[in-house]
């Protein structure tokens, strides 16, 4: 006769309009599995993580209902509930006061609110984020953060956890907020073998060598934005301010209050990425020395040009060869 587990908790999906359901369905699946592990362990019922789905039924008054469980039966008290990612892009995403009213009042009575990618945008919503550090994919950190000024956005890690509330970055970060969950219910020894059977990473990646730097070019500015065209096109490689400045045509002071506003760095730091963008790009599709690559892109001091690169990506630059180079 099988022993029935024994439930450690409760983790509910929130199954937002264009919620992307292979977070979901993995989510589900990477749960049920670091159940069985724990349950291999042979331990007289074992502990296991229910998971349930919810749909919100009206965005009016912000009824929300369960239409999938994993152990049914007993009355639902998710412990965890997880805004996955969005299939579509955060300024095209729905209203959703309804949920995150229900959130909040869920988060009120106990309950860890978590987010994946563009789920922090719901947990935005919440207002609970506020003045807190939150984590999104890299490419929808400046949305998030003009969206909601109070959240001290780090696109750098991949999860932060801040007890209550975790968010993590990335589209396929739900592996990593997955793993957080079942090490935080289940244990390290379960999550590690979970993580070996799935093949995936155990948490404690950076979205960091990951991000790519995408300029702001839509500021209005047109004085700024002929720099910045004349950056990219030299490769940064003279980014004297006085040279930049009379290019503009303004004044030193106000080309500096200027281009800090339209792009949010100084002309030194869009230099800088300019330069790092490339070296990236040459680090991945070629197998030159690192000190060459470094003079190529205006750094005649290779070990300044390391430490900076560092810095910028996370990584030196061998590393970074090593993880992302494509070169035969």
């Amino acid at each position: 006769m099988t022993t029935a587990p024994r439930i450690k908790a409760e983790i509910g999906l929130v199954l937002y309009p264009d919620v992307q359901l292979a977070a979901v369905h993995g989510l589900t699946d990477l749960f049920r599995i670091a159940s069985e592990m724990s349950a291999a362990h042979g331990e007289p019922q074992a502990p296991a993580i229910r998971v349930s789905h919810w749909r919100l039924v009206a965005q009016d008054d912000g009824a929300v209902e369960c239409v999938f469980d994993s152990h049914p039966g007993s009355a639902h008290r998710p412990g965890h509930l997880i805004a996955p990612p969005s299939l579509v892009m955060p300024g095209k995403m729905q209203s959703m006061a309804g949920f995150a009213a229900w959130l909040t009042k869920r988060h009120g009575e106990g309950a860890t609110l978590c987010s994946v990618c563009a789920g922090a945008f719901l947990l935005g919503e919440t207002g609970l984020l506020a003045g807190r550090e939150a984590t999104t994919h890299w490419a929808f950190a400046e949305a998030l953060a003009a969206r909601f000024p109070a959240i001290r956005v780090d696109s750098d890690r991949m999860v932060i956890d801040e007890g209550d509330i975790i968010t993590a970055g990335g589209i396929l970060a739900w592996t990593d907020l997955g793993l957080t969950l079942v090490e935080r219910l289940l244990g390290p020894g379960v999550m590690l073998e979970t993580a070996r059977f799935l093949l995936i990473d155990p948490p404690g990646r950076a979205q960091q060598p990951f991000g790519r730097f995408v300029p702001r070019l839509d500021h209005g500015d047109a004085a700024v934005l002929k720099v910045q065209h004349w950056l990219q096109a030299t490769g940064a490689r003279d980014h004297a301010v006085p040279a930049l400045a009379a290019r503009a045509g303004l004044e030193e002071r106000t080309f500096l209050r200027r281009f800090r506003k339209a792009t949010g760095l100084r002309p030194t730091e869009y230099a800088q990425h300019i330069r790092i963008a490339r070296a990236r790009e040459a680090l991945e599709r070629s197998r030159r020395p690192v000190a060459q690559i470094a003079w190529e892109v205006g750094y005649g001091d290779a070990s300044a040009f390391r430490k900076l690169f560092q810095r910028v990506t996370g990584l030196a630059p061998a590393d970074y060869r090593r993880r992302f180079g494509v070169a035969a």
